[in-house]
C-alpha cells in the first residue's frame, strides 16, 4: 500500500521502534551498565539494544546493536516480548524483546556502557532499569511470545505482560 494511501495524514499516536536483547551463558545474563555520562539509566543495568533505523527489521537491528554494544556477533535471537511503552507525551516506544545463548567473544565496551555477566541469582541486589525486576524472569524461562503494556500514572509505572494464546494445534500436543 503506498504511503498516501495508509491514512497518516491526520495526527495519530506515534512510537519508536527499539530492540532489548538479553543473552545468556549458563546461568549468567548479559546486561550493559550504563555509562556514567548517559541522560537515561546512567550507572544502571539495561539489556543490550536501541533504535531500529530506517530500512532494518527488528532482528537485524537487535544483531546490529549487540555488536555495537558487546562486540559479539550473535546468530540466533528469539522474539521473546512486544512492548509498547505509552509515554505521558507522545510519541511511545515500541520494544521488541529478543533472547539468545551467547555466542564465543570477548566483550567489549561502547560509549553506552559496559557488557557485565550477571548471575541471575545476583539480578535483584543490582541497580537495573525499573522494569527488569519483572520483565527478566519471564522473558528468560521458555514460553509464548509476551505482549507487554507499560504506562505511567501517578503512582509510577504500571507494567501488564500477557502471553500470547496457545494455538489449539499447540495446546493439543502436550
Amino acid at each position: 500500500m503506498q504511503p498516501a494511501a495508509q491514512g497518516n495524514q491526520q495526527p495519530r499516536y506515534l512510537v519508536i521502534p527499539r530492540t532489548l536483547i538479553f543473552l545468556t551463558h549458563g546461568e549468567a545474563v548479559l546486561l550493559l551498565k550504563g555509562a556514567p555520562h548517559k541522560r537515561l539509566w546512567a550507572g544502571k543495568f539495561n539489556g543490550l539494544g536501541g533504535h531500529i533505523e530506517p530500512g532494518e527489521d527488528p532482528y537485524a537491528a537487535a544483531c546490529r546493536e549487540v555488536a555495537e554494544e558487546a562486540g559479539l556477533e550473535v546468530v540466533a535471537l528469539t522474539l521473546r516480548a512486544i512492548i509498547h511503552v505509552t509515554l505521558p507525551e507522545p510519541p511511545g516506544v515500541l520494544f521488541f524483546t529478543f533472547t539468545g545463548e551467547a555466542p564465543a567473544g570477548t566483550l567489549r565496551p561502547s560509549a553506552e556502557g559496559t557488557p557485565q555477566w550477571i548471575g541471575r541469582d545476583a539480578l535483584a541486589t543490582l541497580p537495573l532499569v525499573e522494569d527488569l525486576y519483572t520483565l527478566l524472569p519471564q522473558v528468560l524461562e521458555p514460553g509464548p511470545l509476551l505482549y507487554g503494556d507499560y504506562h505511567f500514572t501517578e503512582a509510577g509505572l504500571v507494567m501488564q505482560l500477557t502471553p500470547a494464546p496457545l494455538t489449539p494445534a499447540a495446546s493439543d500436543a502436550g
